[in-house]
């Protein structure tokens, strides 16, 4: 199939540090290629692919100074592909919302994932003046909040077997936080965690401006209070490995609807437990008593503890093997493709047009 992939602009594709969705849309894209796909990706220059590449912005609006509002940049972006839609079989947006005016003519033709929360309630009017785009949820618990829209299936994450190595034994005996220091993730949380049980904690997180304030006020004087906290700072995927191979746990204390939480799923592929709290997709996600432990409030928390760092570690890397490869990420988006192309057939010979409605998760 000849298929498009359209990136944000925020990160490069793979991100050079954060930037969950776009490294998603790497896994799908090379996954797609290396199954004999004809994919074209639109994203930063600095992107690196072995799709055809059409570079959109010079380098990733995050890391570059000169940008002041990433919104123009994106809409050239959509203006080009708006211009060469009839080139692919299918457009597959990672954009949000962001494409719906101007690809309307287009609209039978793409399938959109969403990656981000979805009770915000600003956008529900816009989903629903546009039913015609196809959406793809990232959990079936991330598409609880929306109005009536077409949905096409649910994909769960997925990463390469060998981007993240298996760590049979963790030699370094600390618990681990990665992700945002913001209010929703719950750091102070994961504070507190560390505190109760005795354990060293080490927080690789980057801190967005909007989330200065949060840093500032709240969780540095915690990290400044506490011996047994170490704040590094934003990792590459080269340090993420490590950092997370070598913790006894991660632990993912959120506090909101969590659309997905790529984190999970990549402790979990190097064998490393992880104690959630059981906000959004975590009950998706993880297995009790297999890859971690789901709770509720601290007191679980603590006492979930001893029986987490007792779970089989190469069991756990079995489950992220067979749940949560970029093989069954792609085989599952390739399924809805096919599916989409054959409604489309039959919307061509006459027949009347039915969305699919597929659970294609796990």
């Amino acid at each position: 199939m000849r298929i498009a992939q359209i990136a944000p602009l925020a990160e490069s594709v793979p991100p050079k540090l954060y930037g969950g969705t776009e490294r998603i849309v790497s896994y799908l894209t090379e996954e797609l290629v290396r199954q004999g796909h004809d994919v074209t990706l639109f994203a930063s220059g600095d992107s690196v692919t072995s799709a055809e590449l059409v570079p959109c912005a010079e380098k990733a609006l995050r890391l570059d100074p000169t940008v002041i509002d990433p919104l123009p940049h994106h809409l050239l972006m959509l203006d080009e592909v708006r211009r060469r839609a009839a080139d692919f079989d299918l457009v597959h947006f990672h954009v949000d919302l962001l494409h719906y005016p101007m690809m309307g003519e287009h609209a039978r033709h793409t399938l959109t994932t969403l990656h981000g929360r979805l009770d915000l309630k600003d956008s529900h009017p816009l989903y629903a003046a546009f039913t015609e785009f196809p959406l793809v949820s990232i959990s079936d618990h991330q598409r609880r909040p929306m109005p009536p829209v077409t949905w096409a299936g649910t994909v769960h994450h997925g990463l390469p077997l060998d981007v993240l190595g298996f760590s049979p034994l963790n030699t370094s005996g600390y618990l681990a936080f990665l992700g945002r220091i913001s209010p929703e993730k719950r750091p102070d949380r994961a504070i507190r965690i560390a505190e109760a049980c005795g354990l060293p904690l080490k927080m690789a997180a980057k801190i967005d401006k909007a989330d200065a304030a949060y840093w500032e006020e709240v969780i540095e004087p915690m990290v400044r209070a506490s011996p047994r906290v170490e704040f590094i700072g934003e990792i590459d995927e080269r340090e993420k490995a490590r950092f997370l191979g070598d913790a006894l746990a991660l632990v993912f204390p959120i506090d909101w609807p969590e659309p997905f939480g790529l984190v999970m799923i990549e402790a979990m592929a190097c064998g490393t437990p992880v104690l959630a709290f059981g906000c959004g997709s975590v009950p998706e996600i993880i297995e009790p008593g297999v890859t971690g432990a789901v709770v509720h409030d601290l007191d679980q928390a603590v006492a979930a503890m001893p029986g987490l760092l007792g779970l089989d570690r190469a069991r756990i890397r079995e489950t992220f093997e067979t749940r949560f490869s970029a093989t069954r990420m792609a085989d599952d988006y390739v399924e809805l493709y096919r599916r989409h192309a054959r409604s489309l057939d039959r919307g061509a010979t006459g027949h009347r047009r039915v969305a699919p409605r597929l659970a294609l998760g796990v």
